[in-house]
């Protein structure tokens, strides 16, 4: 059956307009960062302008970009390992030996992701001060795993459940033990779904802001840390701010590009059987 073509121009420029829509902040804050502090408040918006590279020197001179991007990158990839250190055997353990209660538990992790962050900024502060790890990196990966946490054994349970039960049937038939199995049999079948959750959970830690802003400062700040000391009482520095933005997300940018196949596999786990 041919398609309908006045429906395929339709989905054609819906799907263009979806893009272009969510490209447009992205494409904004790009022009912005090569604009003067004047040009980026100028009604109505310059387009055409002289592009000039003033906001990245002001950056570089005012902040420790190198520090910032170090501890935007140890926590984020410590976090990312930690969580899966942690939520591979804990999927496993939720997709293979099923009681009662699996539904449930893995229902009541996802619902702690609907709860606002702010709700836990005080008991999570006062046992961060109490532990002296205020403005520590340890502390934030430690945030950083926790928030993920249910996110990541989600995803790994959906890719452990697409594993044949008789292939694990048959590594117990031939003694293997539960180390075994899960070492030499379920982790090599499910090299995509950790490499997939992985680089979702390592994108989600690098652009965390709630908990950076909170827990930490100077010492162990993230870049999300650096694009705030562009607003003060007196305004905001757009064009300022937009450098700052532009040199924090562009690595996770140009990572996520080259990930992107692995990422959405991440996503639509388990969507299609």
């Amino acid at each position: 059956m041919q398609p309908n073509p006045l429906f395929t121009v339709l989905r054609t420029f819906g799907a263009w307009a979806a893009a272009l829509l969510l490209f447009f902040p992205l494409g904004w804050l790009f022009l912005t960062a090569f604009k003067t502090e004047l040009q980026a408040i100028h009604v109505p918006p310059l387009f055409i302008f002289e592009p000039t590279m003033e906001n990245f020197t002001e950056v570089q001179r005012r902040s420790d970009y190198l520090l910032y991007a170090r501890n935007s990158l140890i926590t984020s990839v410590g976090s990312t390992i930690l969580g899966l250190l942690i939520a591979a055997p804990a999927a496993y353990s939720m997709a293979f030996f099923r009681t009662r209660r699996t539904r449930d538990i893995l229902m009541w992790m996802l619902s702690t992701k609907m709860m606002p962050a702010v709700g836990a900024l005080v008991p999570i502060y006062v046992l961060a001060q109490t532990a002296g790890m205020l403005d520590s990196l340890t502390a934030l990966t430690i945030v950083f795993t926790l928030s993920n946490l249910p996110i990541m054994v989600w995803m790994l349970y959906t890719s452990y459940k697409d594993i044949p039960n008789e292939i694990l049937e048959a590594a117990r038939m031939d003694g293997a033990s539960l180390w075994t199995e899960f070492r030499h049999v379920v982790m090599p079948l499910s090299v995509g779904g950790l490499a997939s959750c992985g680089l979702l959970c390592l994108v989600l830690s690098w652009n965390e802001a709630f908990w950076a802003l909170n827990l930490v400062s100077a010492k162990a700040g993230t870049l999300a840390t650096l694009i705030s000391q562009y607003s003060s009482p007196e305004g905001l520095f757009w064009a300022k701010l937009s450098a700052a933005s532009l040199m924090a997300i562009a690595p996770i940018v140009v990572f996520g590009w080259f990930s992107q196949k692995q990422l959405v596999q991440g996503l639509t786990f388990g969507a299609v059987k």
